[in-house]
């Protein structure tokens, strides 16, 4: 607001309004006069804002991406039920991590699982696990996949059904049968078109017979749990892998108030299997669902912000690229400049006119960054295997961060040409 010596008799208010309107009217013409110096210079514009719009689109588009694979994950796992316990082998450090120790004392064998069913009365199934990859070919068709050795129990404690086909036998698993269940990806990649049950697959070098076909669950993050082999624990053991121990152990624990003791219990006979002193932590790691899925969350967060925060960078490369325009605008309209504060205006209008130019810039950089960022992340959700999920805070914090970048980076341009001299201004060719 200007305030000017009031004329004798007038009345404080009239004056002030009257400061009031010359404000607004010099603050609407210097903002006009920056559009008008934009329109003019389309293209130097649009190069200048692309710094802000990859910025903010990619901002944008990595959260989404972040958040979507986060969420997919999480109701996995919590389809898996609510009253899992997995064994894992290796001591849990803080943070999450798992810690494993090569060596013959931190791997699971099939003796704690039968220990486990054995002796913990709030398990209502064990379910011990080989996972491995391993090449699979069927005639002219090769596909990389997970090879999951397992017992038959895996179909209801881990709830993959078999919808075409059936899961192999108690009887096959301990007669070390060469049978199996295939992952809907697995079937799409080896099988196209043709009904694989009762062909023959080498997995490893090794035929297998097609018994079943697991239902589709559909790709969970970064993570397909379609794109899997199911086979007998006995012949993942001694046929596929020449080994005698477990990647993990499900427990089904009878019902959600159980799941303390049944932990407990666990641990326990576990510590005795693997004869720990009592003074030794450790050796293998026991999870519940929301364990996992609190460690997952912290570790998709981290990534998420890594990513979003390289992206960023993108926004400071784009706020430099204005300054720098900026500077070169100031320099070519010198005379400009000088002619603007011969005929009155003063260092603010001056100072108003290019800082509106370099905020528009970023005003404008960001808002089709926003749409370049919404229409990257449907694209990904139409073409992709991943859910992005947009949310409206990475929306609102990459607009605002624009908004700054346009004002601080527009500051020192609009202050260089507002004291510029008149004399030396009007001069300049």
């Amino acid at each position: 607001m200007a305030w000017v010596e009031a004329p004798q008799g007038a009345r404080p208010a009239l004056v002030a309004e009257e400061g009031d309107k010359e404000y607004i009217m010099n603050f609407k013409e210097s903002f006009l006069t920056s559009l008008s110096a934009l329109i003019a210079n389309k293209l130097r514009a649009l190069l200048t804002m692309l710094g802000i719009i990859i910025g903010v689109a990619a901002v944008i588009t990595m959260i989404a991406i972040g958040e979507g694979a986060q969420k997919a994950v999480i109701e996995r796992i919590q389809s898996l039920g609510s009253n899992l316990l997995f064994v894992s082998p290796g001591a849990q450090r803080s943070g999450g991590m798992v810690i494993v120790q090569f060596g013959t004392s931190v791997r699971l064998k099939n003796s704690d699982a039968d220990a486990v069913t054995a002796r913990v009365s709030a398990v209502d199934a064990v379910v011990p696990e080989l996972s491995r990859n391993a090449q699979v070919k069927y005639e002219n068709r090769n596909w990389s996949t997970r090879i999951i050795g397992t017992v038959p129990d895996y179909e209801t404690v881990r709830s993959f059904k078999a919808v075409a086909g059936r899961y192999f036998t108690h009887s096959e698993e301990r007669g070390v049968a060469t049978v199996c269940v295939l992952g809907s990806s697995v079937v799409d990649n080896l099988f196209p078109n043709v009904d694989p049950l009762g062909k023959k697959i080498r997995i490893a070098g090794q035929n297998f017979e097609v018994v079943g076909v697991l239902e589709s669950k559909g790709q969970s993050g970064f993570q397909n749990p379609d794109d899997q082999i199911i086979v007998p624990l006995s012949t993942a053991q001694r046929r596929l892998f020449g080994v005698d121990y477990l990647s993990q152990i499900t427990a089904k624990v009878v019902n959600d108030q159980k799941m303390d003791e049944a932990f407990f219990d666990i641990e326990r006979i576990l510590r005795r299997e693997h004869k720990l002193r009592e003074e030794q932590d450790n050796d293998f790691t026991i999870r519940n669902q929301a364990d996992i899925i609190s460690t997952f969350q912290e570790t998709q967060q981290t990534f998420t912000f890594l990513l979003a925060g390289i992206a960023a960078v993108s926004l400071l490369v784009g706020g430099i690229g204005i300054m720098n325009i900026m500077i070169v605008s100031v320099t070519e309209r010198t005379k400009e400049i000088g002619i603007r504060k011969a005929i009155g205006a003063r260092k603010r209008d001056i100072m108003w006119q290019f800082l509106i130019e370099s905020v528009v810039m970023s005003v404008v950089g960001g808002c089709i960054g926003i749409a370049v960022g919404i229409l990257a992340s449907y694209l990904i959700a139409t073409y992709g295997n991943l859910s992005p999920i947009i949310s409206i805070n990475s929306i609102v914090l990459s607009f605002a961060f624009a908004s700054m970048v346009g004002i601080f980076f527009g500051i020192y341009p609009a202050w260089k040409a507002a004291i510029s001299n008149v004399i030396d201004a009007l001069r300049y060719e």
